[in-house]
């Protein structure tokens, strides 16, 4: 079974602290060692960790230290054996020769280097190509969590940790692919590689590079992706190179609907071979959003719910609302969508599919006819809620009072992560009418600010969404 694991950082800026000279190797020893900030060696990512905890720069957490037990065995294997692999073999870029004339491009005498048909293509049989070493490389890592849970901070602490020695590359999976495509125009347009010999290209490019391979957000969406993939990983693999992978998606929903996905099943098989697959859904906690609301500059919970104060320009709290968006949407792509609510189309207009958060004004939420099933769809669909253009709300607009009533106490249901912009606080979004004090909606509204406080605190945000669950 996979273990469930998540990391707990206090401060991002502070925690990775083995870049650049804090990183301390000796090409002739087994493993490199690492100094912390006081100047300490810790010969682990454990024990590194563990300082870290000691000085106050995290927070103990016991799944981010499952997940450095297994980076460290990565780490221990990978080092010695990258390292001998080098030696032995060196970067395949050695097949690239001079074309004699004179003017410094390559000349590539394009042997296979795997064989033309994937090795996978016929699960009956075992490898006939292996690496060219002699010994079969570590299992590599793939880790598959929520957003927010510290996929990405595991691997970079993995990452940091590496001799730049031993040949390591990391890069996001979106960026890493359009460098594949380019990479293939290249072979067939400039070097006038056709069929096998332009695939080989790639896959000598990318092993020139380094084999250990850090990929970040993989994932696969169309059909041209998931057969370069197919083939690129088998030739990677075959020859020596581990690769490390952070996902929002377990391995077996990766091109999940997809067109012919059937063709893409047997790279799924030799991911789940090749790799230890991690999970990290069981994480309670987005710590990207934590980390803001204990963020000392704009004086804690403030951090999810922006409002102008005195003496603040007009648009400020919009401007530090939309930064934060982008921030967790990682400039990903942002489209309207529709949900289906019961039959009905419910229309929403910004969403990051990939990450799960939408974005949307007061009035796309309540000034139309909407109720609690549309707003549980809403956050049995999305983890994370940007809500913009909030009012204060007078006793004569009481269906949009009503409305948010209902809103609220249906992502409170789902632990739906809540960000707000509004024209004021929680205390002071409703004016009561003072002949209706009695009011059944000021006695409901006290419980909706409740929820509005409890749902920018460090605690709530610290809860697992259950919206999927429902």
């Amino acid at each position: 079974m996979s273990r469930n694991l998540s990391p707990a950082p206090k401060d991002a800026n502070s925690i990775v602290s083995i870049h650049g000279n804090n990183i301390s190797h000796d090409e002739d020893q087994r493993e490199s060692e690492i100094i912390n900030d006081e100047g300490k060696k810790a010969t682990s990512l454990l024990e590194y960790y563990t300082s870290l905890i000691l000085s106050g720069e995290v927070t103990r957490d016991p799944h981010q230290i499952q997940t450095l037990k297994e980076l460290d065995r990565l780490r221990d294997e990978c080092v010695p054996y990258l390292k001998d692999l080098k030696e032995r073999n060196g970067n395949y870029t050695s097949t690239a020769t001079s074309n004699g004339g004179g003017n410094g491009e390559e000349s590539w005498s394009m042997t296979s280097l795997f064989s033309l048909t994937p090795s996978w293509a016929n699960p009956s049989t075992e490898r006939e190509q292996q690496s060219s070493t002699t010994s079969l490389p570590p299992r590599g890592i793939y880790i598959h969590g929520g957003v927010g849970c510290g996929k990405t901070y595991c691997m970079d602490l993995f990452y940091d940790s590496l001799p730049s020695t031993i040949g390591k590359q990391k890069v996001h999976f979106h960026e890493f692919m359009l460098n594949v495509h380019k990479q293939m125009h290249k072979a067939k347009t400039i070097k006038k590689f056709h069929g096998d010999e332009a695939f080989d290209y790639v896959i000598q490019s990318t092993l020139s590079q380094g084999r250990m391979l850090c990929f970040d957000e993989f994932q696969v969406t169309d059909i041209a992706d998931a057969l370069i993939l197919k083939r690129l990983f088998t030739g990677l693999i075959d020859n020596g190179t581990i690769i490390v992978a952070t996902s929002n998606r377990p391995p077996r929903d990766l091109y999940k609907g997809g067109l012919q996905r059937d063709l893409f099943l047997p790279f799924i098989d030799l991911l789940e071979e090749k790799c230890t697959i991690v999970s990290m859904w069981e994480s309670e906690t987005d710590y990207r959003l934590v980390q803001s609301v204990t963020d000392e500059k704009h004086n804690g919970a403030q951090t999810v719910y922006f409002v102008d104060g005195d003496g603040d320009p007009k648009g400020a709290s919009k401007e530090l609302f939309v930064k934060l968006f982008r921030k967790l949407t990682k400039g990903t792509l942002i489209n309207s969508m529709v949900l289906d609510v019961q039959g009905r189309e419910l229309y929403v207009p910004k969403a990051a599919e990939e990450y799960s958060i939408a974005r949307f004004s007061f009035y796309d939420l309540c000034g139309k006819a909407k109720g609690a099933a549309d707003y549980l769809a809403i956050g049995q669909r999305f983890h994370t809620i940007f809500i913009e253009d909030v009012p204060k709300l007078k006793y004569h607009e009481i269906n949009l009072v009503r409305r948010w009533i209902t809103l609220i106490d249906s992502l409170y249901e789902c632990h739906v992560k809540l960000i707000v912009q509004a024209e004021t606080n929680p205390e002071d979004m409703f004016q009561i009418d003072l002949e209706n004090e009695s009011s059944d909606e000021e006695f409901a509204f006290d419980r909706t600010r409740s929820r509005m406080e409890e749902m920018r605190s460090e605690g709530y945000l610290r809860k697992k969404w259950v919206g999927s669950h429902l």
